[in-house]
């Protein structure tokens, strides 16, 4: 593998770029503060601004690693989301990739095409062996979004995250390797 960085990414409707302090209002008035955007994950939805603007910190001070990949999805000139590499593994040449999406953009394809960019970035620049997402099953719109992308179904996970309100969720977990894609 070579580490690269989060590099931007472009398609014909989004950007995909490195944080900036200037994305904190955004990341928490677009998603994070969402409830409903956060139900399935292992965070909170974010109580004010401070909360996304020291994430944001971190993240901007992370930039300059080579093994760090965490993207803004910018449509239309706004932070809309994130997707990120949550987990590499250089042993094994694996990432995880996660993502979260405002709500007011579900089932429009944004994080179809997002997901697909990284994946093309990690296969064919950074060059990982494989590429896998898990959600809670209950988030069933993230599962199409993995289907959608070629990734195929490897198991369940079963009870395997605790969830921001304190209960348990199984997790599907989906993959692909180097050779599978296209």
């Amino acid at each position: 593998m070579k580490h690269l960085g989060t590099k931007k990414l472009r398609s014909k409707r989004l950007l995909l770029r490195r944080f900036a302090m200037e994305d904190a209002e955004a990341m928490y008035k677009n998603w994070a503060s969402d409830p409903e955007v956060t139900r399935y994950l292992m965070w909170d939805a974010h109580s004010d601004c401070s909360v996304s603007e020291n994430v944001a910190k971190s993240w901007v001070e992370s930039n300059e690693r080579p093994s760090f990949y965490q993207w803004a999805i910018v449509a239309e000139q706004e932070p809309i989301g994130s997707i990120s590499v949550v987990n590499m593994d250089d042993h094994s040449e694996s990432a995880e990739v996660g993502f979260c999406l405002a709500r007011n953009q579900w089932g429009k394809g944004i994080m179809m095409e997002a997901l697909a960019m990284v994946m093309r970035f990690l296969f064919e620049e950074v060059g990982v062996h494989r590429v896998h997402l898990k959600h809670d099953v209950e988030n069933v719109g993230s599962g199409r979004v993995m289907i959608k992308n070629g990734l195929r179904y490897e198991g369940l996970q079963k009870s395997a995250m605790r969830r921001a309100d304190g209960g348990w969720g199984d997790l599907a977990l989906y993959a692909m390797l180097a050779e599978e894609w296209e």
